[in-house]
């Protein structure tokens, strides 16, 4: 399996992972401290986590999907950036603890970053050897045009 698909399903995976479990299936206790963060009621603070958690699913699928697509990668960076911070402003002693978003977040970026130098590769893999076709043809059918015009 290539360091590409290798990105595409762990990052997929945890977006998928992440919308599912701590926020779908079962609200985790830190996902309440998190939205409790923001100073919202019980009520809205579980459906904003469930809402994130649909969110993360659909965008776990989406990446499944697009992963070829830059803006999408790029997307991916940003969002698990963005959400950095968000721990880091409201409730920064989370960034101490086991498992915890820096962890997380930046291997998760690196596998983006990743996923975009293979994909960068792989496309200039495909356009050099059109090229190279390209001029191959061009020099080697000019003298035969040459030849075939002073018959």
């Amino acid at each position: 399996m290539s360091s590409l698909q290798i990105a595409r399903y762990i990052i997929s995976f945890s977006w998928l992972y992440h919308g599912i479990f701590p926020k779908l299936v079962h609200v985790a206790p830190l996902e309440k401290v998190i939205t409790a963060s923001l100073g919202l009621s019980d009520e809205l603070s579980y459906l904003v986590t469930k809402s994130a958690g649909i969110g993360e699913v659909i965008f776990g699928v989406v990446f499944f999907i697009f992963y070829r697509n830059k803006t999408i990668v790029l997307l991916n960076i940003i969002g698990l950036s963005g959400l950095l911070c968000f721990v880091a402003f409201f409730e920064p002693q989370l960034l101490i603890e086991a498992f915890n978003p820096v962890t997380t977040n930046i291997a998760l970026i690196a596998l983006s970053l990743v996923l975009l130098i293979e994909l960068k590769a792989e496309l200039k893999a495909e356009v050099k050897p059109t090229l190279n076709t390209e001029l191959t043809s061009k020099l080697t059918n000019e003298p035969t045009d040459k030849l075939m015009k002073e018959k």
